[in-house]
């Protein structure tokens, strides 16, 4: 008799996820917050719900923070349709590049986007640093033009390459991680400190050592905020790196996930994030083409109250609303024609939105 294959399937994903279990992962460094701790910290919160902002004149992180870029008219303007929304967060990436630069400036735009963001009701779960984009070690001057078809195409790695892989760099970086983290250590606008975006994203990068570095700095300086890293993959993905994920899930405060998956595959992410027994974020999740829409993901989110950001607000640089491009010989085959349904973003460059549908879901799924 042959064994049923969807019984067989679901027997070795519990097992996998049996095995993951939180006695399993290594021993945390000290500081972690306990279980008690961070569930009293999430149940004093209101339902995290937003995006991940990404001002759209900006496709890198210097152009976000540079002195010749930023545009606080625009992020005024563009968190005010966040607030109309309904949102209460969003998530943004910070760039140590500019800080080494410019620390003074950078710092004084930092804390105006804080006192923006504050202005329109939107707690902040920062975020430091990350190995994904096209471009793998950061630079100032001049900045990208986004490849015309290509999703995000001139994102930048932070603090690159050459500096993960390279442990006599890190002294510079330890000192931004905690000027940020000890300047807003007590700051009620900001909700969370993401340490490090989707760290099992390796490609070349040694990010098990900088990783841990980056945690153990973290702690020395010890916020009153939780701290976090996100998990990309389940276990039983070829994308799973078992010693950088069960390293997050040691050491993070609240654990944290990315999906861009349909209902059943995001829900199978949310039992296994919520087995840890810690509040859940889903730190970047929406990919319409895929089935991660608002329509079926948001209400799972709201039943298990998992605080989430879905990826974009309004198009721009970054140019999310085309699919991942496939790609021919390493590199991406641009989009000629502009995708019937968008992949990322909520409004359109001059304001209105994508879907009119959506939005008056979001708003009634938010009131």
């Amino acid at each position: 008799m042959r064994p049923n294959s969807r019984f067989l399937s679901a027997w070795v994903c519990a097992l996998i996820l049996v095995s993951c279990r939180q006695n399993t992962l290594p021993e945390p460094l000290p500081g972690r917050w306990s279980k008690e701790k961070a569930k009293e910290w999430y149940a004093a919160q209101p339902w995290p719900v937003g995006c991940v902002y990404m001002p759209s004149y900006a496709g890198t992180s210097v152009e976000i923070w540079g002195k010749d870029y930023f545009k606080p008219d625009v992020v005024d303007h563009e968190l005010g349709m966040a607030e109309d929304l309904g949102f209460n967060a969003i998530r943004l990436f910070l760039c140590d590049l500019v800080w080494q630069n410019d620390p003074e400036g950078f710092m004084e735009r930092l804390e105006e986007t804080v006192r923006l963001a504050d202005q329109h009701g939107m707690r902040i779960l920062m975020t430091f640093f990350t190995n994904g984009g096209t471009i793998k070690n950061p630079y100032l001057e001049p900045q990208p033009e986004a490849v015309p078809g290509v999703h995000n195409s001139v994102w930048m790695a932070s603090p690159g390459m050459d500096v993960v892989n390279n442990p006599e760099r890190w002294p510079i970086i330890e000192q931004y991680l905690k000027t940020v983290l000890t300047r807003y250590r007590d700051d009620p606008r900001i909700l969370a400190w993401c340490l490090y975006n989707e760290p099992e994203n390796t490609k070349g990068f040694d990010t098990l050592p900088f990783l841990e570095a980056v945690f153990r700095w973290a702690r020395e300086v010890n916020p009153s905020q939780p701290l976090t890293a996100p998990m990309w993959a389940m276990p039983d993905s070829r994308s799973y790196n078992r010693p950088i994920s069960e390293f997050v899930c040691a050491n993070s405060d609240v654990i944290s996930f990315h999906s861009y998956e349909a209902y059943k595959k995001c829900r199978r992410f949310v039992r296994y994030a919520r087995q840890f027994k810690r509040p859940v974020l889903c730190s970047e999740w929406m990919a319409r083409s895929r089935g991660s829409d608002y329509f079926s993901i948001l209400p799972l989110f709201k039943k298990y109250k998992i605080g989430c950001f879905s990826y974009g607000l309004v198009n721009g640089k970054q140019q999310c609303h085309y699919p991942w491009n496939p790609t021919e010989d390493g590199k991406p085959v641009p989009f000629t024609e502009e995708p019937e349904v968008w992949f990322h973003d909520l409004f359109r460059p001059d304001g209105t939105p994508y879907d009119p549908e959506e939005i008056a879901f979001i708003k009634h799924s938010l009131l």
